[in-house]
C-alpha cells in the first residue's frame, strides 16, 4: 500500500506547485498570518449554532445532511437563507480587519458545488461566498478558502457535513473524482483574484490537488499525522506555493482534558522548535483558547463531555460549569487563563508562518469565540499586544 505522502503526491501531481515562480497574494514568507476562521456559516455545525438544530425538534438531525434530510425542503430553506444571510456580514469583516487580523479562512462543504445520488443537502452556499471574497477585498482582507466536507465524508464528523461512523471518501473513485474537479473549480474560478483569494485548503483534515496555473497557494492538511512526518516533503524549489495546514487542540481526549491549566500552556509552548524548523510555510489554521470540549455540542449533538464525564465511556476531570457558555459567567480567573492560554499559542504559532483562530463567533460557547474574546478582554484589540510576553520562557 503506498503512503500517504505518495498518496498525495500522486494528487499534486497536476498542481500549479513547480519550478516557475509562485508569487503569492500575501507574503508568507516574511509576514505572519494573523487570523479567524468563519465557521458555522456555510457548513452548519450544531455547537456553533445548536438553535439552528434544536429549534427543528428532531434529535435525528446532526449535520447538515440529516438537516436536509429530515425536514421539507420548504421549512428548511428559508431557515438556512436567513442564517447565511445573518451569521456574517460585511460589518464581521470590517470588525475583524479592525482587530487587526489578515486573515479568514472560510470553510465550504462540497454540497455547495455538487448535490447528485439523492444526497438530500440544501444549495444555495455560493452567492455568499462571492459575497465574502467581495468583502474581503474591500477591507484587507486575505482569504483562505477551505473545503470543509467531500462526498461520503473525509472525517467522519458533523463538520464534514455528514457524521457518520464509516467516512468512505477514500473508498470511492467517484468520491476522489467529485472532489477534485470542486477543487479544480475553486482554483479556476479564483486564478486571478489571488490578492484577495490567496490560498485555497484542498481539503479539511485530508489533503488532495489541483490543476491551476496561478498565484494561489495550496494549503494541505497534515492529515492528522504530525509534521515530523511531512518533514522534508515538497521542498523547494522543485515545489512553489505549498503550505501545510495544521490544527492544534487540546481537549479531544481524557488525557488532554485532564491537563492543568499550567500544563495547556506548557504544551502549546513546546511545539515551537518543530514549527520553526519545518521545511514548508506553516500555519495552524484551526486552534482555540478553549481547553476544554464543554461546549454544549461540541462532540456532537446529543453527546456530552469528556470534562464532565457525561461523554460515553469518558473518566471525569471536573465540572464544567464556568467553563463554556456566555462570558458573562466566566470568573475573572478563567479570564486571566483564557488570555495566558491565547498569547502562549499565538506567540508560538508565530514560530512558524503564523496562525488562524477557530472560531470568530459562537452562539453561545465564547471560550471559542475570537469576537466575545475581543469584547471580554481575553484576546487584545491588537493581536500583537502582550500581557504575558513570557508566558512561554
Amino acid at each position: 500500500m503506498p503512503s500517504l505522502r505518495a498518496v498525495v503526491l500522486l494528487g499534486l501531481s497536476v498542481v500549479s506547485v513547480s519550478l516557475a515562480a509562485v508569487v503569492p497574494g500575501f507574503n508568507y514568507g516574511s509576514q505572519k498570518v494573523r487570523g479567524v476562521n468563519l465557521g458555522g456559516w456555510l457548513v452548519l455545525e450544531p455547537w456553533i449554532t445548536p438553535s439552528l438544530f434544536d429549534n427543528t425538534g428532531d434529535s435525528r438531525i446532526v449535520d447538515e445532511y440529516t438537516f436536509g434530510q429530515y425536514q421539507d425542503h420548504n421549512t428548511a430553506l428559508p431557515v438556512l437563507q436567513n442564517h447565511w444571510n445573518t451569521w456574517i456580514t460585511e460589518a464581521d469583516f470590517q470588525a475583524i480587519a479592525a482587530a487587526g487580523l489578515n486573515h479568514v479562512r472560510l470553510p465550504i462543504g462540497y454540497w455547495a458545488f455538487d448535490v447528485s445520488g439523492g444526497e438530500p443537502f440544501i444549495q444555495g452556499q455560493l452567492p455568499y461566498l462571492d459575497k465574502a471574497v467581495g468583502w474581503a477585498g474591500k477591507y484587507g482582507i486575505k482569504v483562505m478558502i477551505d473545503l470543509h466536507g467531500a462526498p461520503g465524508s473525509q472525517n467522519g464528523f458533523d463538520n464534514s457535513g455528514q457524521k457518520t461512523s464509516n467516512p468512505s471518501w477514500y473508498l470511492s473513485q467517484s468520491n476522489i473524482d467529485r472532489t477534485n474537479a470542486i477543487i479544480k473549480r475553486l482554483a479556476d474560478t479564483y486564478k486571478d483574484q489571488s490578492s484577495v483569494v490567496s490560498a485555497i485548503a484542498a481539503l479539511n483534515d485530508y489533503p488532495y490537488g489541483s490543476s491551476q496555473q496561478s498565484n494561489t497557494v495550496l494549503a494541505i492538511s497534515d492529515a492528522f499525522q504530525g509534521l515530523n512526518y511531512w518533514q522534508g516533503f515538497m521542498p523547494t524549489p522543485n515545489w512553489q506555493g505549498v503550505m501545510m495546514d495544521i490544527h492544534i487542540y487540546q481537549m479531544f481526549s481524557d488525557a488532554e482534558n485532564a491537563r492543568s491549566n499550567e500544563e495547556h500552556i506548557q504544551n502549546a509552548c513546546s511545539r515551537a522548535s518543530s514549527l520553526s524548523s519545518f521545511s514548508l510555510w506553516v500555519v495552524v489554521g484551526e486552534w482555540t483558547p478553549a481547553a476544554t470540549d464543554c461546549a454544549k455540542y461540541l462532540n456532537g449533538r446529543g453527546k456530552g463531555a469528556r470534562y464532565d464525564g457525561t461523554f460515553p465511556g469518558s473518566t471525569r476531570v471536573g465540572s464544567c460549569t464556568g467553563l463554556t457558555g456566555k462570558a458573562s459567567s466566566f470568573s475573572s480567573q478563567y479570564k486571566t487563563f483564557l488570555r495566558q492560554y491565547w498569547e502562549a499559542q499565538t506567540s508560538t504559532y508565530e514560530q512558524g508562518s503564523g496562525w488562524i483562530q477557530w472560531t470568530w463567533k459562537t452562539e453561545i460557547a465564547d471560550e471559542w469565540s475570537y469576537q466575545a474574546g475581543l469584547a471580554n478582554g481575553w484576546i487584545p484589540k491588537n493581536p500583537t499586544t502582550r500581557a504575558y510576553p513570557d508566558i512561554c520562557n
